[in-house]
């Protein structure tokens, strides 16, 4: 991980095209901007968390047998 030291209006650049830049610091909480191309998504990491989860639950239920299947569709 790489660890770095912003001030307020200050950014970091990932990858030429991802901007993160620092809006604001109240106290212990820091508002930060994200400027990324529109092919990529950003999402808060404990929302990226528990869309996986709900994702591999979904997964996991969806599974049929082959033979349910073959009764199912009459073949």
């Amino acid at each position: 991980m790489l660890a770095l030291t912003r001030k307020k209006n200050q950014a970091i650049v990932i990858d030429g095209n991802i901007e993160i830049t620092v809006l604001e610091i109240k106290g212990d909480k820091v508002k930060l901007g994200i400027s990324a191309p529109c092919d990529k998504t950003i999402y808060r990491k404990e929302v990226y968390v528990q869309m996986s989860k709900v994702n591999q639950e979904a997964v996991q239920k969806s599974t049929i047998d082959l033979q349910e299947l073959n009764n199912i569709l009459g073949i």
